[in-house]
């Protein structure tokens, strides 16, 4: 609840004060800077202070600083006696958010507090907004401990706060569009535009207009002028999604825009200038088609200042029970679900699939699961029929048994093709070096030696 402090030595003008504003919000009184302080202390609920200036003790000038020290976001009010206001204004120019003079004009005492109160509660919306879209786009919506995430992590806070053009490589389905938010979000452009553009769904010409936009007659369709995509960015992040994919003439175009951060929109020819920064994403190995002469080499360089690529997901496997269970917890709250775990036989089979379709078909696979699943507890049975069909031929192919026996099989190559280092074959098969010491040792209890 929103609570007012009404500071004042003079005790008639505080409980004055405090009654009017009383009818409206919670509103406490104290007769010094001290008892103030230690009210503010103990109560979280204040949220504006309003103090005179001239007190015996500590002043409210005095009072005002301690706030802001404390509680930088907390409202301080001033008041001062006719004749004084340069004490007031000297206040805020020190940091105090309002003042008022002697005597006290109620109503404006009223709109003044109502007012503060009205802007408390919208910062805490817009807090609350930007906290949302952190989870969403943030580095807590990128889950993973193996350590091919957490060097992704490492780069992501150590390349987001720069302005340096950033490379994201990987497979279809590891969350490219997510880095680049996370990457947005961490800048000092969060505040401004951040721009998607998927150059594979949009041919030569028509990315070209998409991107630098077009004049009024540029083309047969162009009725009227129309703002591209580096124009909307302005100030902000263009993501450039399947950068392989753009023509050689685009090639061109987007080369110049790196170099001079200036264009033309199609059929124009005004200069434009614009304040972006550039993230793009393949999910192909850009050197090598620089190499098959498929992209510009020039471009790459200017792309590939800073290079993040996202492992696939199978190369991470120990990671797919905390993302399993993330999606599970998203899902059940989307759906109204009661389901709350997922069996240890359900989440082995999880781990031994090979996720083709990455971090997405995993989220796809546990949404189906929760949407149709009967029981608390996601079992065997709520696993997709074609991912327990797959790993059934796969366990065959591999010599048949159990799928306990293709994860000891899988754990020996690992540690073979490692030449026996345990922590390669961790990094091999994405998970911790204590997951894989816990494995070894459970094995042996069972007399079997990796």
């Amino acid at each position: 609840m929103q609570t007012v402090l009404v500071v004042d030595d003079e005790k008639g003008t505080r409980d004055l004060m405090v009654r009017a504003l009383a009818m409206r919000w919670r509103t406490l009184g104290a007769a010094d800077a001290e008892a103030a302080l230690r009210m503010i202390e103990e109560d979280p609920g204040i949220c504006v202070v309003l103090s005179d200036i001239r007190m015996p003790g500590a002043s409210g000038m005095e009072l005002l600083r301690e706030v802001k020290r404390i509680r930088p976001q907390m409202v301080v009010i001033l008041i001062t006696a006719y004749g004084s206001v340069a004490d007031a204004v000297a206040a805020v120019k020190d940091g105090a958010d309002d003042f008022l003079v002697k005597p006290i004009d109620l109503d404006a005492l009223e709109k003044r507090v109502e007012k503060a109160i009205a802007q408390i509660l919208l910062e805490k919306e817009v807090h609350e907004l930007r906290s949302q879209v952190n989870e969403k786009y943030g580095m807590e919506n990128i889950t993973g401990e193996s350590p091919a995430m957490k060097n992704v992590f490492a780069l992501v806070r150590q390349a987001a706060p720069t302005e340096a053009t950033i490379l994201i490589e990987g497979p279809s389905g590891t969350g490219k569009e997510l880095v680049a938010h996370a990457i947005h979000n961490l800048s000092a452009r969060a505040k401004g535009p951040f721009v998607a553009v998927e150059c594979a769904a949009l041919t030569g010409s028509l990315l070209e207009s998409e991107l630098f936009g077009h004049e009024k007659g540029a083309f047969t369709d162009a009725f009227q002028r129309r703002i591209g995509r580096f124009e909307a960015a302005n100030h902000g992040t263009i993501f450039l999604d399947e950068i392989s994919e753009i023509s050689p003439a685009t090639q061109v175009k987007l080369l110049r825009v790196l170099e001079t951060r200036t264009f033309e929109r199609v059929g124009g020819t005004e200069t434009i200038k614009t304040d972006i920064r550039i993230v793009a994403a393949c999910n192909k190995p850009l050197a090598k088609l620089v190499a098959e002469g498929k992209f510009r080499e020039d471009l790459y360089y200017r792309l590939n200042v800073v290079d993040i690529r996202l492992p696939a997901l199978r190369e991470r496997t120990g990671d797919i029970p905390l993302i399993a269970m993330r999606y599970l917890r998203e899902f059940s709250k989307a759906n109204g679900s009661k389901v709350q775990g997922i069996a240890p036989e359900a989440m082995k089979i999880l781990e031994s699939y090979s996720w083709p379709g990455n971090v997405r078909e995993l989220r796809n696979t546990i949404e189906k699961m929760v949407v149709l699943a009967r029981n608390p507890e996601l079992g065997v049975d709520d696993v997709p029929e074609q991912i327990r069909y797959h790993l059934k031929e796969l366990a065959v192919d591999t010599g048949g048994g159990t799928l306990e026996a293709l994860e000891k099989r899988r754990i020996a190559q690992a540690i073979a093709q490692a030449g026996g280092n345990r922590t390669k074959a961790a990094e091999r098969l994405g998970i911790s070096r204590r997951t894989l010491y816990r494995k070894i040792e459970e094995y042996a209890q069972e007399g079997v030696e990796l």
